[in-house]
């Protein structure tokens, strides 16, 4: 099945494959951001589905602005923008002398650390850049522009591969005539290109296996229904959008045999923040006797926070629930409570599928 996009900055066609290739590695489903030639792409995901616009985010304020406004989003997919907006501001740092090259990207690190506080992604690859500046010795200015262009493109390139074995684990569990419950988006979108709980959907069906995914519309943002739904689409997946409050009523009448989902944040216990809502799927799953995963890589998982009550929630604004896709539905100054994610504790989790396989509850991460 041939994705094609229309590059907004350069007219040029660019098609994108699915399948596994000759050495049993899947492509990218969508190209959802690139570095070509010192420059950043992104398909803004702030349009779709109605539009489908690639735009070049030229410096490290645009990088910022992408992630907080949500051009570019999913915890996998805004590690790597951020990681390649570093190598933005290396390329344009004109200076001379290695110190003042590092103030440039320590400040620049920084910055990019206040876009969005949930997705550990974000500073897992920002304090990685961190580290090649720190461990560089006496390099000069074009040695470490080199060494944080590498990085960025080594981050981008390990989380091809883990949402593709991230995939290839979690299709294990996708039987033949299955209903598989999502929420949000976590998809090709959400990350380098293959996505996490949808990369078990993609490798399944290249598999040959044949299921139905629900989709949950996934208020106040509609990343379901926006985002998850165009991808099934654009990937000939069997699929159905439901309403989130519908989710629970599918169980009780037996249509839903599993739930997969991604995360944003993964503290040391297991406890997962992921899109608001999830919370509630993980407690009706619990209640019907469904089991509940989580799809996400080892970089989304946060030594430093012991439970979830650790987990900063970002709260946005609130037009966000007022309004849906710019239409007012509410009273214009209706009192509004937006946290963007909650956090489901690790004992409504069945298991995590990562790329080193399913970890399983109850078991240290």
């Amino acid at each position: 099945m041939l994705l094609p996009f229309t590059s907004a900055s350069n007219n040029v066609e660019i098609v994108l494959k699915t399948g596994l290739g000759n050495k049993g590695k899947m492509k990218p489903v969508i190209k959802t951001l690139w570095w070509e030639k010192g420059k950043l792409y992104i398909i803004d995901q702030s349009l779709l589905p109605d539009r489908e616009k690639i735009v070049e985010l030229k410096n490290v304020r645009d990088v910022w602005s992408a992630i907080h406004n949500l051009s570019i989003r999913g915890a996998p997919a805004i590690g790597c923008v951020a990681a390649y907006g570093i190598a933005l501001s290396a390329v344009k740092a004109r200076v001379k002398r290695p110190s003042d090259f590092i103030r440039i990207i320590e400040k620049d690190i920084e910055y990019l650390a206040t876009s969005r506080p949930t997705a550990y992604n974000l500073f897992f690859a920002l304090e990685r850049i961190a580290r090649v500046l720190k461990i560089s010795g006496n390099a000069s200015v074009e040695q470490l522009r080199e060494l944080i262009i590498k990085e960025a493109n080594a981050i981008y390139g390990e989380d091809l591969e883990c949402c593709y074995r991230i995939g290839v684990n979690g299709a294990s569990l996708i039987k033949n005539g299955m209903n598989v419950l999502t929420h949000c988006n976590a998809g090709g979108l959400a990350t380098s290109g293959l996505g996490t709980a949808l990369s078990v959907f993609f490798v399944a069906k290249d598999q040959g296996k044949r299921f139905h995914v629900f989709a949950d519309e996934t208020r106040p943002i509609l990343q379901g229904a926006r985002l998850t739904a165009w991808e099934l689409k654009k990937t000939g997946i069997p699929y159905t959008l439901i309403c989130d409050s519908m989710a629970g009523y599918l169980m009780k009448q037996g249509k839903i045999n599993l739930i997969i989902t991604g995360a944003d944040r993964i503290a040391k216990n297991g406890d997962t923040a992921n899109k608001i809502g999830t919370y509630s799927l993980a407690v009706l799953a619990n209640y019907h006797k469904i089991d509940f995963y989580i799809a996400a890589p080892f970089s989304t998982f946060d030594p430093k926070i012991k439970t979830g009550s650790e987990i900063p929630v970002e709260e946005r604004d609130a037009d966000e629930v007022r309004t849906v896709r710019g239409v007012r539905i509410s009273p214009k100054d209706a009192p509004v409570y937006n946290p963007a994610f909650d956090v489901t504790p690790a004992r409504l989790i069945r298991g995590f599928i990562t790329e080193r396989g399913i970890i399983y509850k109850h078991k240290k991460f």
